[in-house]
């Protein structure tokens, strides 16, 4: 699709406070240039990355390899979990992939401060791109002032929708939460799912939460996440009650596919794509998935999920999307680094970008951006638009957590008290 030329001060305004990437993976997958392994002197470069970074990632590695005839690689793809656990394990161990998925700033066990701090990553300071971090942005990427992660750029998170299949059903794009409701009750009326949840993949579970709280916690108080750092909120005297509810309204209304927890990430992508399913709450990262599940990329569309019933309080969550780091312990380590450099170019940077929807890092010039994150731009430019929730969690306990509990609450296993009193169980954890 062609992309819309936009300055990138336009949509990045806000986002120079964010920090941050909500942990998203997606389907196992493998390919690349060789098929022997990593990690050793001789041999393609090893190199595991999370679903959503597909498009971009096998772009960049392909024309590296286009400009360098003696680089060779071998590429595969991981879900959340086992990053989170198996790929973790081999870094400790060190027996790692050469070059690997690593999220933004802190959070989560595969994230850039829990994995720096172990001294698993190498220092990639030293390449000219990491002098282009915006200030705001450093968090991401950075831990005691040194760089450790390439990311390309933000990503949005909001209703991946399928216009056909509004059309449909003769609905339009909800600006407010009844409005979402009404539209969900149509939709279901005509057979069609209104919302595909394939919860069974755990960080799928926190997907609607992160579309919701922006709107029914930040708008109110835009300082949340300091108040929880000095203990003097929590999440459950929060405004995540009130999503956390809506979240379980959805369901209850009859609004899902039957049996979330029993449904895969690439099962809702398919129910969407085809038509089958009217939405899915996503990150813009993996758009290209659920355009490669329609008859034509351009039956796709997306929009701010509305959490509100004053359009003016509605916020956006947005975040740096997964990155790459060179595994410490790396014996290609100065082929891996060579790669990364080469994706801080900004002509990659864009590309990258481009390819996964998100705005780039930085561009020289006008940044190409896809037509999807239109709708968005104004929440970005207009101060309505916060991390990712993950990214100010103090340590990797609280994510696992809430994917646990979300899905205990689609289970009918908990309730919305027990849920939000487990995360601030584990948000006050300490190592």
């Amino acid at each position: 699709m062609a992309s819309e030329i936009i300055r990138p001060q336009v949509s990045r305004r806000r986002l120079l406070q964010l920090m941050g990437g909500v942990a998203v993976a997606g389907t196992l997958a493998g390919c690349g240039g060789g098929n022997s392994a990593g990690g050793s002197g001789g041999g393609p470069l090893k190199v595991i990355g999370a679903g959503s970074q597909e498009a971009g990632l096998r772009k960049a590695l392909d024309e590296y390899k286009k400009q360098n005839s003696s680089f060779d690689f071998n590429l595969s793809f991981s879900p959340a979990d086992q990053l989170q656990t198996a790929l973790r394990a081999q870094l400790a161990a060190g027996n790692a992939p050469d070059m690997h998925a690593v999220y933004p700033g802190n959070g989560s066990a595969m994230s850039m401060v829990q994995l720096s701090k172990a001294n698993l990553l190498t220092d990639l300071s030293d390449q000219a791109w990491t002098q282009k971090i915006p200030t705001g942005f450093k968090g991401a990427y950075q831990q005691d002032g040194k760089t450790f992660i390439f990311s390309p750029g933000t990503s949005v998170l909001g209703a991946i929708y399928n216009k056909k299949a509004f059309a449909k059903a003769g609905v339009e794009v909800p600006t407010t939460w009844s409005e979402l409701l009404t539209v969900c009750e149509t939709l279901k009326k005509k057979g069609i799912v209104p919302l595909a949840l394939g919860a069974q993949t755990p960080w799928v579970t926190q997907l609607i939460n992160y579309a919701l709280v922006p709107g029914t916690v930040y708008a109110k108080q835009p300082d949340f996440d300091d108040k929880m750092a000095a203990g003097s909120a929590t999440f459950a005297g929060s405004g995540w009650a009130d999503a956390m509810n809506k979240y379980l309204e959805l369901q209850k209304r009859g609004f899902f596919n039957d049996n979330p927890n029993g449904t895969t990430y690439e099962q809702a992508t398919s129910m969407v794509g085809t038509g089958k399913a009217a939405m899915a709450v996503q990150v813009s990262a993996v758009l290209q998935a659920y355009r490669d599940a329609a008859p034509s990329p351009d039956d796709l569309g997306m929009f701010p999920l509305p959490a509100t019933d004053t359009v003016a309080d509605n916020w956006i969550p947005g975040g740096i999307v997964v990155g790459l780091a060179v595994s410490a312990k790396s014996k290609k380590a100065d082929e891996a680094r060579k790669f990364i450099e080469f994706c801080g170019q900004p002509d990659m940077i864009n590309t990258w970008a481009e390819a996964v929807a998100c705005v780039p890092l930085y561009s020289e010039g006008e940044a190409k951006v896809d037509p999807v994150l239109k709708p968005f731009l104004h929440y970005l430019s207009g101060n309505k638009a916060v991390p990712f929730m993950d990214q100010r969690w103090p340590n990797a306990e609280v994510q696992p957590t809430h994917f646990a509990v979300v899905q205990e609450l689609l289970g009918g296993k908990t309730t919305v008290d027990g849920a939000l009193k487990k995360m601030d169980e584990a948000y006050r954890k300490t190592a």
